[in-house]
């Protein structure tokens, strides 16, 4: 791995794949991604912004503050690449 690449990137790519190939139906909580992730949740929607502007995951956030996030196709396609082929995300 690059010394150049985000370790927070990297944790908020994983455990987005980890939830597409564990529940691709389903977007996961930011505060489950937050806790799964190790990363404090203001660190977490920064990261979320970046990724969201580059077209790879798609975030919604309610009135409450609550939200969750998934892989796009083109976020899956990238993680697939990075972290292996998985038949559940597919």
């Amino acid at each position: 791995m690059s010394d150049d690449i985000d370790p927070a990137l990297v944790a908020v790519l994983t455990q987005l794949w980890r939830a597409r190939t564990e529940t691709p139906e389903r977007a996961w909580s930011l505060a489950k991604l937050a806790k799964q992730s190790g990363l404090p949740m203001s660190t977490l929607r920064r990261q979320l912004t970046g990724i969201e502007d580059a077209g790879l995951v798609e975030v919604r956030v309610g009135e409450d503050g609550a939200g969750s996030a998934w892989l796009t196709e083109e976020g899956a396609a990238l993680c697939r690449g990075v972290f292996g082929d998985d038949e559940a995300a597919s």
